[in-house]
């Protein structure tokens, strides 16, 4: 069996934290580029690469971190769709009222 490298909860933590902010912010990226608000849209994408930069450079160097990058990339999406939906607002894609 193959030995686990080391991890530092830390650094573990800091990448769930990235990839579910990086999540939560292209869910609301994919929302104003179907809404076809540019301004809005290009500071989402802004944010989304600064975020996810973090979590590739911290996994890059122990691939055990990968798992933490999507434990986070799952957390931010469903939260992120959580929060949106208690707003009220309708689900990205859903045809005009």
């Amino acid at each position: 069996m193959p030995d686990w490298p080391a991890i530092d909860p830390l650094t573990a933590g800091a990448v769930v934290l990235a990839t579910a902010a990086t999540d939560a912010v292209y869910v609301q990226f994919t929302g104003a580029v179907v809404a076809r608000r540019r301004l809005s849209a290009a500071n989402w994408s802004a944010a989304w690469y600064t975020l996810s930069s973090f979590a590739v450079i911290s996994y890059t160097e122990n691939w055990v971190y990968v798992l933490f990058a999507a434990a986070g990339s799952w957390l931010g999406a469903f939260l992120s769709l959580t929060v949106t939906r208690r707003r009220g607002r309708p689900p990205v894609g859903s045809p005009p009222e």
